[in-house]
């Protein structure tokens, strides 16, 4: 995965900021159809393009007929980067909203989900019901509005960022123009 290639060869340390995609989907969900309503979009083109981009980065991707909510998801993500091992429930959501087409707005799934990723199942169910992480990912929010964030992926290295899933390569010179950036203000 690029990420990994990224930590691997230029040692940079991620950091995950939930951002606030169609916040304001209901619980039940959305049809992609009523999302997209009235806005002239081709969906079946947005996803031949958006899978085009996947299998190209070697990433798998279903076809989603609904959006969910994804407040708890993001809440659960950011107690994961507490816990040992919590990078993988990053991907292990991914997966079960864009390949899998689940609902992440449901506890249970969410805490199928961090089970499987090997993430205590206790430690997740407190997540969820207390809201514990609640306020930090309304902070991630904040930040996210803050640098002018309006879609995701989105990656962030010192004062430049890019959107969208990105090759390897437009992620490299990201990094290295920050870096370098870093190196003439030290």
């Amino acid at each position: 995965m690029r990420i990994e290639r990224l930590k691997t060869e230029h040692h940079v340390k991620i950091e995950w900021v939930h951002f606030p995609l169609h916040p304001d989907t209901p619980t039940a969900g959305r049809a992609l159809a009523d999302l997209f309503g009235g806005r002239n979009v081709d969906l079946a083109a947005r996803h031949a393009q958006m899978k085009a981009r996947m299998t190209a980065e070697g990433l798998p991707y279903g076809e989603r007929t609904m959006t969910y909510n994804s407040r708890l998801a993001q809440e659960l993500g950011k107690w994961a980067d507490t816990q040992p091992g919590g990078d993988a429930i990053h991907d292990a959501l991914f997966r079960a909203y864009f390949v899998e087409t689940r609902d992440i707005s449901r506890p249970a799934v969410l805490l199928e989900i961090a089970e499987h990723a090997g993430l205590p199942a206790a430690g997740a169910r407190e997540v969820l019901e207390q809201r514990t992480f609640k306020a930090a990912v309304d902070r991630d929010w904040q930040l996210s509005r803050e640098y002018g964030i309006t879609g995701v992926p989105t990656f962030v290295a010192g004062r430049y960022g890019v959107v969208g899933a990105q090759p390897y390569e437009a992620l490299e010179q990201l990094v290295r123009k920050a870096a370098a950036e870093g190196d003439t203000e030290a």
